[in-house]
């Protein structure tokens, strides 16, 4: 479980095939100070597990289907990347329920500055419009973040100068992938509504 509360950008080293995965290798020098073997990391949202580590860096193995399914497939040496550890127990949540498993990819529509602040709006694949909720919270390649727009299969965020700062949207263009996880509270009402269940039957 994560907090979307951006730890660290780090970046890529290599993106390479392996045998029986795909090699994430990131450079960055807070998170893997303090993980060992097995630990789950959010990179741009999406968990995975450290196969390897030392001073300086991280090695993730990444499956076919999540370089797929999310932003990973446009990584290349020198990108950079959101790093997040897994939150624990005794810490503060300071953004929202963060599970690490995206829901789908999304497309920048619109990345401009608007005074001192970024207008970011993002085009979430069809039918996905149901899961916003003006003023409810997502993830935006594991970041937290307040839907401030919402228009059919589209939504909009204010993004304040130390989030430009402290994460990777600098690097995103109009295009752009971008790794979405809907808010998990609203994914469960969808599903219990969905069977007819009620509280309490």
């Amino acid at each position: 479980m994560f907090t979307g509360i951006i730890e660290e950008v780090g970046k890529v080293v290599a993106f390479t095939r392996g045998e029986s995965a795909w090699r994430l290798q990131i450079a960055a020098e807070v998170v893997p100070a303090d993980v060992k073997l097995g630990d789950s990391v959010a990179v741009n949202g999406c968990c995975l597990t450290v196969v390897e580590h030392g001073a300086g860096r991280l090695g993730f193995d990444v499956l076919e289907e999540t370089k797929r399914l999310t932003s990973f497939g446009e990584l290349q040496p020198g990108s950079a990347v959101n790093l997040e550890r897994s939150l624990q127990p005794l810490g503060r949540m300071g953004g929202h329920f963060v599970s690490g498993h995206v829901d789908a990819l999304g497309r920048v529509e619109v990345f401009e500055p608007r005074g001192k602040d970024h207008y970011l709006k993002v085009r979430v694949p069809e039918g996905c419009g149901r899961y916003l909720v003006y003023k409810g919270s997502i993830a935006l390649d594991g970041i937290s973040l307040t839907v401030a727009e919402t228009e059919g299969d589209t939504l909009a965020v204010w993004l304040i100068p130390h989030t430009m700062a402290a994460t990777n949207l600098h690097e995103k263009r109009v295009g752009s992938g971008i790794n979405l996880e809907f808010d998990l509270l609203g994914k469960y009402v969808e599903k219990l509504l969905a069977s007819g269940l009620r509280p309490g039957a």
